[in-house]
């Protein structure tokens, strides 16, 4: 089957891309909270690489793009890392 997927066009994203990928895998597959916390910690360092990327520019499609997929990936590894606070 063909994946129909954007391409965000930034030699930055398209490091961290498969690093934060493979970091997603490792929460969905961790058990418990508190393996999938510390994956969650390491998911927030790498997503905030993208969020300071020093070549954002807020008029491209593609900056556009990749803060609002990189945002939605820090809060969600910010409510996981939230709720081993409450474990």
């Amino acid at each position: 089957m063909e994946e129909n997927k954007a391409k965000i066009s930034c030699s930055t994203f398209q490091k961290q891309e498969p690093v934060i990928k493979d970091i997603t895998e490792k929460i969905n597959k961790a058990k418990g909270v508190l393996e999938k916390a510390r994956f969650a910690e390491e998911l927030q360092k790498e997503v905030e690489v993208l969020l300071s990327c020093p070549d954002y520019n807020k008029e491209k499609l593609d900056c556009d793009s990749c803060h609002f997929i990189t945002k939605l990936r820090k809060k969600t590894a910010d409510l996981i890392t939230k709720a081993k606070r409450l474990a």
